[in-house]
């Protein structure tokens, strides 16, 4: 991957392309155990609820586990390290999805006023 920025990036030093590579690497964590935390809440929610704290926390739960799992598996790869930060990372990742579905959840549990529930039924 460093080889790609270099080869797109060919100005930076190579310090600066390991600093790039580290940051694209965190980000791909973050995005990946996100999308991973929302498909969690939906899979174990129950059909045409909303949201529950207890949904969102086993989401979280299995998230975390997952993310061990993965470090730990990273042991026994020579190329790979682990490292509990990657497991933190992705679990705070799983967790910011688990509120950003309440956001949504909520909004769209917003009662309507008066004045909007009489304009949507005229």
């Amino acid at each position: 991957m460093v080889d790609v920025l270099h080869t797109l990036l060919p100005y930076l030093s190579n310090s600066t392309l390991l600093i790039l590579h580290d940051i694209i690497r965190k980000c791909g964590h973050v995005v990946e155990y996100f999308i991973f935390g929302v498909l969690l809440f939906r899979a174990i929610r129950a059909p045409g609820r909303g949201w529950d704290l207890r949904w969102a926390f086993v989401a979280i739960l299995i998230a975390a586990l997952y993310a061990s799992s993965d470090e730990i598996h990273q042991i026994f790869v020579p190329s790979r390290g682990a490292s509990i930060w990657d497991a933190l990372l992705d679990t705070g990742a799983a967790t910011v999805a688990q509120f950003v579905v309440w956001m949504f959840n909520r909004r769209e549990e917003t009662p309507l006023t008066e004045r909007e529930f009489r304009s949507r039924t005229s």
